[in-house]
């Protein structure tokens, strides 16, 4: 039965006294988890498994919350990764890699022309709307969903203090598959609309024609049109959810699974708005050429082209996603995993007045307490094999057995021993 562990607790009791929110990352942190029950932190990983400080094993769906595409320790991305660390990270000049993965990037993903890179997901997409912006020379953002912590999309979630009111006035929020919301952005500031940004796929899929409708939209407005690919890139195909479904956009940001959990992104798209990078504005970081991190992401894209990484995805997390399924539907769970099986989520409808959020934990907690993390937004790897996934379906079985029961019985509440999981800062 897992509780958190004595040399977890006092490194968190220390992590209180230096470290705002615990963790570097809010979907990370012990209030999005079961407090007392999960561990707050992971010592280390090899292939789909990570142990935590007290040194208990637990086969990991969130994947690092995505980059981990190939698996902890992927032996590919460590002999390019200690190969590098011989020769250096940073250099007085560029390096050669930076050709290289630009190449392989231009060859993968369908809109890439041209690349530059930076190291985190918010950067990619906050260097694409500065494109954006630059090419058509408005100032307004339509946004669709999540894009990263940056000023320009912050502003309308209830973490916006320190983001100015003028800065707040420039992005509007439209709704995924209804193309009539973004076309009442556009009609309610009128030639103001410079950048329309979107995740191509999330949990709910593209309704038929949408991503097409968008794109012309966009540009029959005047408007550059940018896919957040951060998550989808890599996963849901090589190419991204752009090759997936055929829609190409003129930018995208792509990160996470690109350098197996090396640090880094980059924005990708036609060479005329690339080239603004230089020509009339300044996306620019020391670190962005980090040799390490390219080194890393060289061996990753090269195994994607490869092996066949991406339907692993789709076949393995189909079945994680529909053997969840069956069996809470078979113990009258009402919990259902969503989403396309390279990256899914739960949802869960109870009744009587349970929350949500406690019956999920109740799940997580029979789950990790036989040895499988879940979180909010779980992902697959290359890394999770068929005995990897038998297992998991046998700790499903359990662990929504055990949550029926006390469901049925009124007594989730009861038998959750640490603190819910708390609301989720965003939608995954």
């Amino acid at each position: 039965m897992s509780t958190t562990g004595l040399r977890d607790r006092a490194l968190l009791e220390r992590a209180r006294r230096v470290l705002p929110g615990i963790t570097q990352t809010y979907s990370k942190a012990p209030d999005q988890h079961v407090q007392g029950v999960y561990p707050v932190y992971l010592e280390r990983g090899d292939g789909c498994r990570v142990w935590d400080m007290d040194g208990r094993e637990y086969i990991d769906y969130p994947c690092a919350l995505g980059p981990v595409l190939l698996g902890y320790r992927d032996p590919d991305v460590d002999a390019a990764v200690r190969e590098q660390v011989d020769r250096g990270a940073s250099f007085s000049l560029g390096h050669p890699l930076e050709v290289e993965v630009a190449e392989l990037l231009v060859g993968l993903i369908p809109c890439a022309e041209m690349v530059r890179f930076v190291k985190t997901g918010s950067e990619a997409t906050s260097a694409a709307v500065r494109l954006g912006r630059a090419s058509t020379r408005r100032d307004h953002v339509a946004m669709c969903g999540y894009h990263g912590w940056h000023e320009w999309c912050v502003g309308h979630t209830a973490r916006n203090a320190g983001v100015p009111q003028a800065v707040r006035e420039l992005t509007h929020q439209w709704s995924y598959n209804d193309v009539d919301s973004l076309r009442r952005v556009f009609d309610e500031h009128p030639e103001q609309v410079g950048v329309v940004i979107m995740e191509p796929v999330g949990v709910e899929e593209p309704q038929a024609g949408f991503l097409a409708a968008v794109r012309d939209l966009a540009h029959e407005r005047g408007a550059v049109l940018i896919f957040d690919e951060v998550i989808t890139g890599f996963r849901m195909a090589p190419g991204g959810a752009q090759e997936l479904y055929g829609v190409v956009p003129d930018l995208a940001a792509v990160g996470k699974g690109m350098a197996n959990g090396y640090p880094l992104s980059a924005v990708v798209g036609r060479s005329d708005l690339m080239e603004l990078v230089t020509a009339a504005t300044y996306v620019s970081g020391t670190f962005a050429g980090d040799a390490v991190a390219l080194a890393a992401a060289r061996a990753t894209l090269e195994k994607l082209r490869r092996e066949p990484v991406c339907e692993h995805l789709w076949r393995q997390g189909a079945a994680v996603r529909d053997g969840f399924n069956r069996l809470a539907a078979a113990h009258g769970v009402p919990a259902r995993m969503v989403g396309l099986p390279p990256r899914r989520v739960m949802e869960l409808t109870p009744q009587g007045g349970v929350e949500p959020n406690v019956l999920k934990g109740l799940i997580w907690q029979g789950c990790i307490d036989r040895g499988v993390l879940l979180g909010n937004a779980n992902f697959i790897s290359f890394a999770h094999d068929d005995e990897v996934v038998a297992r998991t379906l046998v700790v499903f079985d359990e662990a929504l057995g055990e949550t029926g029961r006390a469901y049925q019985a009124g007594r989730v509440a009861e038998a959750l021993r640490g603190i819910p999981p708390g609301e989720v800062s965003r939608r995954p």
